[in-house]
């Protein structure tokens, strides 16, 4: 007779185990398969972006001091450094995002 309220403890015990190893458990990624793809485009148009942006600006401040390599190779240069900073922000703000909630930050 004392067995029985053991066993019934041990079984509501053994299912909250359970229950809880089950809430602990990562949940299933939900990407899709063309998910990398699209943040590898995305970082790429990115850095395209700033590198147009500062040939662009360089080669208009050119023209309009008659300047014609001095500023486009500047802001190139510029354009680029910003694409390049852009892409690392977007790396960052992914892998910030893959983390799971219980994990510490390095």
């Amino acid at each position: 007779m004392a067995d029985k309220p053991h066993r019934d403890q041990l079984r509501k015990l053994e299912e909250r185990i359970a229950a809880a190893k089950l809430a602990r458990e990562p949940k299933p990624s939900r990407q899709n398969k063309y998910e990398a793809s699209s943040l590898a485009w995305r970082m790429v148009l990115e850095l395209v972006v700033g590198m147009a942006l500062g040939c662009l600006i360089g080669y208009g401040l050119d023209v309009l001091f008659g300047t014609l390599p001095l500023f486009l190779m500047i802001f190139a240069v510029l354009g680029f450094a910003a694409g390049i900073r852009t892409m690392m922000r977007s790396a960052e703000e992914v892998k910030r995002g893959r983390k799971r909630p219980g994990e510490e930050t390095e």
